[in-house]
C-alpha cells in the first residue's frame, strides 16, 4: 500500500481493529513509555520535559525552561559564556532531583551546538556528570537537524518539506518526507553567532546569504513548506498573530505565508519591542535576539521561496521521545490517540466514543478523510468534561479543544472541533465570547460542526452508552429527510427531551424529522 493509500486509510479507519484501530495502551511496549523525561541543553536555553501517557499525542507531564545563555560569545572566545555554565549547572542539579522525584529517571540529555563546539565543552560534560549523574549526549548538527525533524513527525505525521531548526548558535536545515527525514545540513547563523560579526547588517546578510546558499545546493528546495522550530521562530510567529489581530493564540501548526510574513518583518523593524515584549509576554533574553532572527527569516524567505511557513511547537525533545517510539506508535494518528487518551481517563462511560461515532455515521456519508477524522475525534472527546459547571460546559468544551497540546491538528481543525463540543452541551452560539474564533471556519464549515454537535446532542442522551440500542438514523439528502427508526426499547426512551433534541438535529441539517418503529418498517 503506498503513502497516500496508507493515510486515507488511517484517517477514515479502514484499518486493523475498525474504525479506531486496535488500542495499543496495554502493550509492554508502549507502557514502557510512561514517565519519559528529555533534557535540550541549548546554546540559549536549558529545558525539561517529562512526557506521559502512552498515546500518540503524550501528555506534557513537566516542562521548565532557564534561559542560560550558555553560547553567548562563543564565537568570539571559543568558550561557553562562564555565567551560562553556572546557570546550566543548576538548572541541571534541579531538574536531576526533580527527575528522580517524578519517577522520570534517568533524563536523557542532549547537548547542541555550543557544547560540541566550544573548547571547554568536554570539561563542561565532565563537570555536568560529576557534580549532577547526568551524561550529556553531545549530537552534532546533523543528528541536531534529525530530532528536529523527528520532533516534527510527531505532531505531522504526513509533513511533507522542509524542516528549519533555528539555535542560539547554529540553524538546522532536514528534507521530511513519507514519515522520513532526509537530507540535513547544518548552518552557523545563529543569533548568538550573527552578534560577533563586525561590519553592521550589511556583513551579516552577506553570510547568512553565503550559508543559505550552501544549504540549498543541498536541500535543492522547489518552492516547498516550511516547519518553523526553534524559540526565536516561535516570537516572531506570536508577534506576526499581534499584528494581525489572529484570535487563537495557539503556536503549534500556525500558518504563515511568506508575503504576510515580510509584512511582520517589516512592521517588527519599526516597531518599539520593548512595548511588544509586554504585550505578548516575551522573556527579555529571548526578545533581545527577535531582531537578528528577522534578518535570517527574511533570507530564509528570499533564498528558498516557502510556499508557506509552520510553526512547530514541538522539536528535538519530542524527537527524543519519538525515537524511543515503536513503529507501530509512530503510525498511529496522533489526535485519534489523544482522544482515545481522554475518553479513557476522563468520560463516564469510556468505550462510548466508539459506539456514538458508529449512530451518527449515516449522516456523513461521503465525508472526506479529513472531515471523518474529526468527527471520530469529536465522539471520543463528546463526554470528557462532564465534571465541568453546567454553566460553563460547553465553553469548557471549546477552550479545551482550541487549545490543548494536540498533535496533528490544525487551526480550522481546533476550531471546528470545539464548535462541534461546544454544540454537543448547547444549541446556540450566538452571543458568545468564542466568535472571533469562528472566523477561521467557513460557514459550510461552521454549519458542519454544528449538525455534528447537535447530532452528538442528541445521540448521547438517548440511551446511556450505546445509542444504538434504541434506533438507527436515515439521513435521505435529496429528500431532506431525517428518519430515526426506533426499536421497542427506544420506544421507551423516547422521550420529550429526546424527542425536542432530535426535531433541533433535523432543524441544523435543513430537513424534515420522521419517527418510525422497527414493526412499521417491516410492514
Amino acid at each position: 500500500m503506498n503513502a497516500k493509500k496508507r493515510r486515507n486509510a488511517r484517517l477514515s479507519g479502514d484499518e486493523e481493529g475498525g474504525p479506531f484501530g486496535k488500542p495499543l495502551f496495554n502493550d509492554p511496549s508502549v507502557r514502557a513509555l510512561s514517565r519519559v523525561g528529555v533534557v535540550d541543553v541549548g546554546s540559549n536555553s536549558v529545558r525539561m520535559v517529562v512526557f506521559d501517557g502512552a498515546a500518540r499525542s503524550p501528555a506534557y507531564f513537566y516542562n521548565e525552561k532557564i534561559m542560560c545563555g550558555l553560547g553567548k560569545g562563543l564565537a568570539e572566545t571559543g568558550r561557553l559564556n562562564p555565567s551560562g555554565k553556572e546557570r546550566a549547572l543548576a538548572a541541571l542539579r534541579r531538574f536531576a532531583l526533580l527527575a528522580d522525584g517524578m519517577g522520570a529517571a534517568p533524563l536523557r540529555v542532549v547537548a547542541t551546538a555550543a557544547t560540541r563546539e566550544a573548547a571547554d565543552g568536554p570539561e563542561f560534560q565532565a563537570q555536568v556528570l560529576r557534580e549532577t549523574g547526568l551524561k550529556l549526549w553531545v549530537i552534532d548538527g546533523d543528528e541536531e537537524a534529525r530530532l528536529s525533524a523527528q520532533g516534527v513527525l510527531l505532531g505531522w505525521p504526513e509533513a511533507k518539506g522542509i524542516v528549519c531548526d533555528i539555535g542560539g548558535n547554529s540553524m538546522e536545515l532536514a528534507r521530511l518526507g513519507e514519515g522520513t527525514v532526509g537530507k540535513r545540513v547544518s548552518t552557523q547563523v545563529g543569533p548568538f553567532r550573527l552578534q560577533q560579526i563586525e561590519g553592521g547588517k550589511g556583513k551579516r546578510r552577506a553570510a547568512i546569504e553565503a550559508a543559505l546558499a550552501e544549504a540549498q545546493a543541498v536541500l535543492k528546495s522547489t518552492g516547498e513548506r516550511f516547519y518553523l522550530v526553534g524559540g526565536s521562530w516561535r516570537v516572531i510567529a506570536r508577534l506576526d498573530m499581534e499584528r494581525r489581530g489572529y484570535p487563537l493564540t495557539v503556536l503549534h501548526e500556525y500558518r504563515m505565508q511568506t508575503q504576510s510574513l515580510l509584512e511582520t518583518l517589516d512592521w517588527l523593524d519599526k516597531s518599539d519591542l520593548s512595548q511588544l515584549r509586554s504585550k505578548t509576554g516575551t522573556s527579555e533574553a529571548r526578545m533581545e535576539l527577535v531582531p537578528l532572527a528577522c534578518e535570517v527569516l527574511r533570507e530564509v524567505v528570499r533564498v528558498f521561496k516557502p510556499a508557506e511557513l509552520d510553526v512547530s511547537a514541538y522539536g528535538i525533545r519530542e524527537g527524543l521521545l519519538y525515537e524511543q517510539m515503536p513503529q507501530r506508535l509512530r503510525a498511529r494518528d496522533p489526535l485519534i490517540e489523544a482522544a482515545r487518551s481522554a475518553e479513557q481517563t476522563s468520560a463516564r462511560l469510556p468505550g462510548s466514543g466508539k459506539k456514538l461515532y458508529e449512530f451518527l455515521m449515516p449522516l456523513f456519508v461521503g465525508a472526506t478523510p479529513e472531515r471523518v477524522r474529526l468527527i471520530k475525534a469529536a465522539c471520543l472527546l463528546h463526554d470528557t468534561t462532564w465534571r465541568a459547571h453546567p454553566d460553563y460546559r460547553a465553553e469548557v468544551c471549546f477552550d479545551n479543544a482550541t487549545r490543548a497540546n494536540l498533535g496533528g491538528l490544525d487551526h480550522p481543525g481546533r476550531v471546528f472541533l470545539g464548535l462541534s463540543l461546544l454544540h454537543r452541551y448547547k444549541n446556540s452560539r450566538t452571543g458568545s465570547r468564542l466568535e472571533p474564533l469562528f472566523k477561521l471556519l467557513s460557514d459550510e464549515e461552521v454549519r458542519a460542526a454544528e449538525v455534528l454537535g447537535k447530532a452528538m446532542r442528541f445521540g448521547a442522551m438517548l440511551a446511556a452508552g450505546d445509542p444504538a440500542k434504541a434506533g438507527q438514523l436515515r439521513w435521505t439528502p435529496a429528500k431532506r429527510e431525517l428518519e430515526l427508526v426506533l426499536t421497542p426499547h427506544g420506544q421507551g426512551l423516547f422521550g420529550e427531551v429526546a424527542r425536542a433534541r432530535f426535531a433541533s438535529l433535523a432543524s441544523s441539517l435543513k430537513g424534515e424529522a420522521a419517527i418510525t418503529t422497527v414493526n412499521d418498517a417491516d410492514d
